[in-house]
């Protein structure tokens, strides 16, 4: 285990960008209470199923037929982590604080596509559909999500409860009970709903991250 945060660190470290000015090492993190950063990658638990958000280089037979975004039962799959990134013109800096109501975005940290959504029907509940789009150089304001922390939390840390809330269609990122047979047996729907509920909640679980700005304090 201690073996394979040492390599995801080290592949954040040489995928960072050299314009940031950051060159601190990176650092494995799992428990409550740390700062979740730009540029960390992390794994986003859904609160009530406990499944990974998840995504692999399988598109949707239907809709889009983007990649395909899942809930994944197992906690160690490299397939599960995403970096947290700013949108394009914003000024926070890797290693800065997430803060609440940022426009933010997740880049699947293997595929290197952006979390996504749009107008499309979810396969299984016929819901807003849930993707994976563009890559390092093509990204748009599907990409785009808002991090909503429930209480009173100013800053995103591992032991708050939050909601990503999608700028263009107003979806929260939602998953239920309901599974896959084809596409990713076992796996279940990761799908977008307008509606607060229960099922829209995560929580930041495993990840590496980098450390935080002292100026962001």
């Amino acid at each position: 285990m201690a073996l394979g945060f040492f390599c995801l660190a080290l592949f954040l470290y040489l995928s960072l960008d050299p314009d940031s000015g950051y060159t601190s090492a990176s650092a494995a993190a799992s428990g409550e209470g740390v700062e979740i950063t730009y540029g960390s990658a992390i794994k986003l638990m859904h609160e009530k199923t406990k499944f990974r958000l998840h995504s692999h280089d399988v598109p949707y037979g239907s809709g889009s037929g983007q990649q395909s975004v899942t809930g994944f039962p197992g906690v160690v799959d490299s397939n599960s982590y995403w970096i947290v990134k700013p949108v394009p013109g914003t000024s926070p800096k890797q290693g800065d604080a997430v803060k609440n109501g940022a426009t933010i975005r997740l880049q699947h940290m293997k595929t290197r596509k952006w979390l996504h959504s749009h107008l499309h029907a979810s396969p299984i509940s016929g819901n807003l559909e849930v993707s994976c789009f563009g890559d390092d150089s093509n990204s748009d304001t599907g990409d785009h999500w808002k991090l909503i922390i429930e209480g009173s939390g100013k800053t995103w840390k591992q032991d708050q409860r939050v909601r990503l809330q999608h700028i263009d269609t107003s979806g929260y990122l939602h998953s239920h009970d309901k599974k896959y047979q084809r596409i990713a047996g076992g796996q279940q729907e990761v799908c977008g709903i307008r509606e607060k509920r229960a099922d829209n909640v995560w929580l930041a679980a495993e990840g590496v991250y980098l450390p935080l700005n002292e100026s962001s304090k």
